[in-house]
C-alpha cells in the first residue's frame, strides 16, 4: 500500500534511455574510477585478529560510501542508465559479501564450504576479483535440491557454488542501491529494511482504513520457473547500461542446473534459491505488474483500491466489485504479455471487509470467506465491543507441517540428554512465536506449545521401558524449557504508524 511519504506513484512504465553522447552519466556522478588492479599478496601475520577486524571495518565504510554515491544518482536521476558499475565490485565489496553468507550453508557443485574458503580468504578474493574484472570469471551450474512444502509436495531449489554466491551478493548490493530508489511502496518481499510483518501490517491497515469490500487473492503459476529471461534483461537495461554487469547476470541464468548428473539450461526462470533470484524477481514484477497496477488504480479505479505484494504473493483490495473484475481481466492480459499466467485454482475474488458479513446476511449467504497471506488466515471478525476487526490465525496446514518436521527431529534426538532436548525445543518454540505471535492469534500459540509438549512426552516415555516419567514431572519440564505463549507483535496500526509516519 502506498502512502504520501513514500515514493511517488507517478512513475513511467519504462525508463527512457539517456543520451550518453559524451561521458557516461553514471561516471559523471558516481566517479569514473578505473577497474581495480590485483593487489600484491601480503604475508599473513600471526595474532593480528584486531588488525583484520579494523581492516574489515574500514572496508565496510568504503563499500558503504560507494553504494551511497550510486543511491544518490539513482534517486536524483530516475531515467539515468548506469554505464560504469563493474569497477564497484571491489575486493572490499566481495569481502563484505562473503561475510554476509551463512557459514553452514549447503555447498554447490564445487562442494566448497565457507570455512574452507576463509582459510586463505585474502588470496581467494583477490583472485576472484581479478577474474571478474577481466571477464574470465565463469559461473558453475547450480545444484538441484528439494525441500518439502506444507502441502506435502517438493519445492525445487538451486544451490549455487560458493564463488557464485559471493559475486551474486556483491551484484545484489550494487543493484539494490539503484532499485531501492525505484521500487514502489506496495512491494515488501526481499527488500532491505522490509519484511513479512511490514506487509501484513500494511494489508491490515489498508483494509481497515480504506473502503475495501472485495479482496483479490492472486497467485502466479510457477513464477520463479516461468520468468522470461529475455524480458528480464530488457527490464534490467532500463537502468543498467554496463554490459559487463548484464553479461554477469546472463552467465548465472545460462549456467543451468545440475540434477542426476545432467545439466539443464533453460531460457526461463531465475533459479529459485540463488542469492540474486529474489532481486531479479522483484525487478521483473516491478515492470510487469507494480507500475501498471498503480497506474490502473490512479486512472481506472472508480473507488478505493489497495495493493500489497510480497515477492510473487500479492493481495489487492477494492471498494467496488466491478473494479475488481475489470482489474482481474486486464491483469491476466498484462501478465500474459510477459510470459506469466495466474493459477486458476489459487486466484479468487472474495467479499471481505467491515460490511461483508452484513451484506452476505441480507442475501442469505454464510459468513464472509477467508483468505491466506504469508502463513496467516485473514478472517472478518469483531471486537468485544462489536466493531469490525481483522483477525489473523496461523494456517492449520502450516502448523501441521511444522509439527511433523519437529516430531521427526525429536525422534532423531531421542537419546540425547533431556537438557539438550529442552534447549533445542526452547529455540524452536521461541522462533515459531517470534513470527506467529500476532494479536488475535493467542489460541494458535497455545495449541502449538501443547502439541510440542505432547510429542516430547511420547518421545521421552519411549526411551526406556523402565522410565519413571509421569505427567506431573513432565509438566515441570515443560514449564522449565518451553516458552509460554504471549503476543509479541503490536497491533498493525500502531507499528505501521511508527514505520510510515504521515
Amino acid at each position: 500500500m502506498t502512502h504520501g511519504h513514500e515514493k511517488s506513484d507517478s512513475v513511467i512504465v519504462a525508463a527512457k534511455p539517456t543520451n550518453n553522447a559524451e561521458q557516461p552519466a553514471a561516471e559523471r556522478f558516481v566517479g569514473s574510477q578505473p577497474a581495480a588492479e590485483p593487489v600484491e599478496q601480503r604475508a599473513e601475520t600471526k595474532g593480528n585478529a584486531s588488525q583484520q577486524s579494523t581492516r574489515r571495518a574500514q572496508s565496510r565504510v568504503s563499500v558503504s560510501q560507494a553504494l551511497e554515491r550510486i543511491r544518490k544518482v539513482a534517486r536524483e536521476r530516475k531515467e539515468e542508465k548506469f554505464t560504469a558499475l563493474l569497477h564497484h565490485i571491489s575486493v572490499e565489496l566481495l569481502e563484505t559479501a562473503f561475510f554476509e553468507l551463512k557459514e553452514d550453508a549447503a555447498p554447490g557443485v564445487d562442494r566448497l564450504m565457507w570455512t574452507d574458503y576463509e582459510t586463505d580468504l585474502e588470496r581467494n578474493l583477490e583472485n576472484l576479483h581479478d577474474r571478474v574484472q577481466r571477464g574470465a570469471y565463469r559461473a558453475l551450474p547450480s545444484r538441484r535440491v528439494f525441500i518439502p512444502k506444507p502441502d506435502g509436495r517438493q519445492r525445487p531449489l538451486a544451490v549455487a557454488a560458493l564463488e557464485d554466491k559471493i559475486v551474486q551478493r556483491a551484484v545484489v548490493a550494487l543493484l539494490n542501491a539503484i532499485y531501492e530508489e525505484d521500487f514502489l511502496g506496495i512491494s515488501y518481499g526481499f527488500r532491505p529494511g522490509r519484511g513479512t510483518h511490514d506487509a501484513l501490517d500494511a494489508l491490515c491497515v489498508g483494509i481497515d482504513s480504506r473502503k475495501v469490500s472485495w479482496i483479490l487473492d492472486a497467485d502466479i503459476r510457477s513464477f520463479f520457473d516461468e520468468i522470461s529471461q529475455e524480458w528480464l534483461i530488457r527490464f534490467l537495461e532500463h537502468r543498467v547500461g554496463d554490459r559487463r554487469i548484464i553479461r554477469l547476470i546472463l552467465k548465472w541464468l545460462k549456467a543451468g542446473v545440475l540434477e542426476d548428473g545432467v545439466v539443464t539450461v533453460s531460457d526461463r526462470g531465475t533459479g529459485q534459491g540463488s542469492v540474486i533470484s529474489p532481486l531479479l524477481a522483484n525487478i521483473y514484477l516491478h515492470y510487469a505488474l507494480d507500475l501498471w497496477a498503480v497506474r490502473w488504480r490512479r486512472h481506472k479505479a472508480t473507488g478505493d483500491m489497495i495493493i500489497v505484494r510480497y515477492a510473487d504473493d500479492f493481495i489487492i483490495g477494492f471498494q467496488h466489485e466491478n473494479d475488481a473484475r475489470r482489474f482481474l481481466d486486464e491483469m491476466r492480459e498484462r501478465l500474459q504479455k510477459f510470459a506469466l499466467t495466474l493459477h486458476p485454482e489459487k486466484t479468487r475474488l472474495i467479499e471481505f471487509g467491515c460490511f461483508a458479513a452484513e451484506r452476505r446476511k441480507r442475501r442469505g449467504l454464510g459468513r464472509p470467506e477467508t483468505f491466506n497471506f504469508l502463513g496467516f488466515i485473514f478472517i472478518c471478525g469483531k471486537t468485544r465491543q462489536g466493531k469490525f476487526q481483522i483477525k489473523r490465525k496461523t494456517r492449520r496446514d502450516r502448523m501441521r507441517a511444522k509439527l511433523r518436521t519437529i516430531k521427526e527431529e525429536m525422534w532423531r534426538r531421542m537419546h540425547q540428554p533431556i537438557a539438550d532436548q529442552g534447549k533445542w525445543l526452547s529455540h524452536v518454540v521461541r522462533g515459531y512465536f517470534n513470527y506467529h505471535a500476532v494479536p488475535t492469534n493467542f489460541r494458535a500459540l497455545v495449541a502449538f506449545r501443547t502439541e510440542i509438549a505432547k510429542r516430547w512426552y511420547r518421545v521421552l516415555t519411549r526411551r526406556s521401558e523402565r522410565t519413571k516419567l509421569n505427567w506431573e514431572r513432565m509438566k515441570r519440564l515443560i514449564d522449565d524449557w518451553l516458552p509460554r505463549p504471549r503476543i509479541l507483535h503490536p497491533w498493525p496500526d500502531k507499528r505501521f504508524a511508527v514505520a510510515h509516519p504521515r
